[in-house]
């Protein structure tokens, strides 16, 4: 008698544990998952992003200058026919520049928020908020270069 009763309770418990998982995998099929085309990137969500990728662009640029400089050697730094043809000659070279230059300063003031936010000195701002005076400030140091 024991043994059938022991029986029927393992069988009631095994097709309940089986029903819920069948349950739980047909609503696990029914959840509305967020698709790339409807949604909608905040602005501070898009900053650390944009910060790795200035980050490399940056490191890329100390990168090329280094190695230039070592095919180079420090004589290029002596002759000034040869300062005025790399800095002054090249609109294309002027343009990179300034990218590089906004990049730089996009950087650093992206990183000074993030230090800032992460002490809580600005706790009592929103975030969106800071993100409107990194553009600000960055565009501003921009125009006055």
């Amino acid at each position: 008698m024991l043994f059938k009763e022991k029986k029927e309770i393992l069988l009631k418990l095994s097709s309940f544990l089986c029903n819920d998982l069948i349950r739980r995998d047909n609503r696990s099929s029914n959840i509305l998952r967020p698709h790339l085309p409807i949604y909608n990137p905040q602005l501070t969500s898009t900053f650390p992003i944009s910060h790795r990728i200035f980050g490399a662009f940056l490191a890329t640029i100390l990168l090329f200058f280094y190695l230039l400089c070592l095919k180079i050697g420090l004589i290029c730094f002596t002759y000034t026919n040869f300062y005025q043809f790399f800095f002054y000659s090249s609109k294309l070279l002027l343009i990179f520049v300034s990218i590089a230059a906004l990049a730089l300063s996009y950087y650093l003031y992206n990183g000074v928020r993030h230090l800032l936010t992460d002490f809580s000195v600005f706790i009592f701002l929103r975030t969106n908020l800071l993100g409107f005076i990194l553009i600000f400030l960055r565009i501003a140091i921009y125009l006055i270069q």
